[in-house]
């Protein structure tokens, strides 16, 4: 169905809308919820994919559409997020350290997209933007915790890691019980944040994100339990003949 074809770039332009909302609320001095949209747009992110491939609905149009998104949330909103809560301090100096970010993110996800080396399935060369841009807006919500000198150490170190010839292991094909770590960052930073006193002041958004990815987690689990189970009885079938 020409529908169902649409549902992943929806989540990829929702994974978009996060980003320009969270720009926005940084402008507006709403830091926390600023980085809870791009924690939000990690979720979405990490969707679209998935649901193209279970939806057989894989195009080049989605693989573009999901760069220019991700080159919104995950590089402009972190770097602005940045920005507003302590580069600011250095006048210009610091609003053009803070658009090296983006810069950088740009040059990875080119480079990422004109890869067709076999190994770039089980592997990434570089830190992933979405996982540098997550981290700076976790940086964001616990910032109050350590020295602001650290934000600035481990925004220069992302933005090198992003460009570098370093191996992460892809996560697209690992089981989903490994995908706990991600959600219990998510869920525990979303906790603090409440803990805090600004439960009210949330995005709407949150409310109706945070029950469907976890529905959509336990979908993932299940269906990973029923595959590895079938697998397991033809391996028995196998033997037995």
């Amino acid at each position: 169905m020409p529908f169902m074809k649409m549902i992943p770039n929806m989540f990829t332009l929702g994974n978009l809308y996060c980003g320009f909302l969270s720009i926005g609320f940084a402008a507006d001095g709403q830091y926390k919820n600023a980085a809870i949209l791009i924690l939000i747009g990690m979720m979405l992110d990490s969707m679209d994919g998935r649901l193209a491939r279970m939806l057989n609905a894989d195009s080049e149009l989605g693989k573009e559409l999901d760069s220019l998104a991700d080159i919104v949330t995950f590089g402009v909103a972190p770097s602005f997020l940045v920005y507003y809560t302590y580069f600011f301090q250095f006048g210009l100096l610091g609003f053009a350290v803070a658009g090296l970010f983006p810069l950088f993110g740009a040059y990875r996800l080119a480079r990422f997209n004109i890869s067709t080396t076999k190994a770039s399935s089980n592997y990434f060369t570089g830190v992933p933007i979405t996982a540098a841009g997550g981290i700076l807006a976790l940086l964001t919500l616990f910032g109050g915790y350590f020295p602001e000198i650290i934000t600035t150490v481990i925004f220069t170190a992302l933005c090198f890691l992003m460009v570098s010839k370093l191996k992460i292991p892809s996560l697209k094909e690992v089981p989903l019980p490994k995908y706990g770590t991600i959600v219990t960052i998510f869920l525990g930073s979303l906790l603090f944040v409440i803990y805090q006193g600004t439960y009210g002041q949330f995005p709407y958004l949150i409310y109706i994100a945070t029950p469907l990815y976890i529905a959509y987690l336990a979908y993932r689990f299940k269906k990973g339990k029923d595959r590895k189970k079938q697998e397991k009885e033809s391996e028995e079938e196998v033997i037995k003949d």
